[in-house]
């Protein structure tokens, strides 16, 4: 299934739903809103949710469980502090991510060229947009532009915030995925795919909540206003 996301991306835009945690309800929740693929979490303890991912061994199951759902799915796989190793990565290919997201900072040379999923680097504000274009000569096949600092989490998506996509896409072809760092809502996602050139929205704690309830309300909303971008 690896490059089912790139294959859709290339139809135009899509919803990704980052989950909250490795939970089959809330991705079944996310499924039934209308996200086109997910995101799930290893080895890391995720700022905007302020939730801890365990190990393969931890989550495996639950990992599974979201894969029999028929979703592209990707996953960060860990952090600088607890770096994925080539076995660890091909496990997680075996079982079928499609996907797997670090940042371009913390991602291992190796990494970039791995074969098994679909690679995308995640780069923040402080990374060099003179670098980007180097990304696609390196083996990166997606961006995520994570460029908002912790301090702007959850607040409205910016001017500022909409200047940094644009550079990001004047710099490069790969398909961009913005993360609701900001609390976009479903209203900013035609700026985002009109004006910024984006080419996923993906949806996590910010604005989707730790519930099903909530994040299936959210992903209904983000798949409407998704879609209507298209048209």
């Amino acid at each position: 299934m690896s490059g089912a996301l790139l294959g859709l991306l290339a139809g135009g835009p899509r919803l990704i739903v980052s989950l909250p945690r490795n939970c089959p309800e809330l991705a079944s929740a996310a499924a039934e809103g209308g996200a086109d693929a997910l995101k799930v979490h290893l080895n890391v303890t995720h700022q905007a949710s302020g939730t801890h991912f365990g190990s393969l061994k931890e989550e495996r199951r639950a990992l599974e469980e979201i894969l029999s759902l028929g979703l592209p799915t990707g996953i960060v796989p860990g952090t600088a502090e607890r770096l994925p190793t080539q076995q660890e990565m091909e496990e997680l290919a075996a079982i079928g991510l499609d996907f797997f997201d670090m940042f371009a900072r913390d991602m291992p040379g190796w990494m970039a060229s791995f074969e098994g999923m679909t690679c995308a680097a995640a780069v923040d504000g402080e990374f060099p947009l003179e670098s980007v274009p180097e990304l696609d000569a390196l083996g990166v096949e997606m961006i995520e532009a994570a460029v908002v600092p912790p301090e702007g989490y959850g607040r409205p998506l910016c001017v500022a915030a909409l200047a940094a996509y644009r550079r990001i896409r004047r710099a490069t072809g790969l398909p961009i995925i913005v993360p609701t760092e900001r609390a976009i809502e479903p209203e900013d996602v035609a700026v985002l795919v009109g004006e910024a050139g984006i080419n996923a929205v993906m949806i996590g704690a910010v604005v989707t909540g730790r519930e099903a309830a909530g994040l299936r309300a959210a992903a209904e909303r983000f798949a409407a206003a998704v879609a209507a971008a298209c048209a």
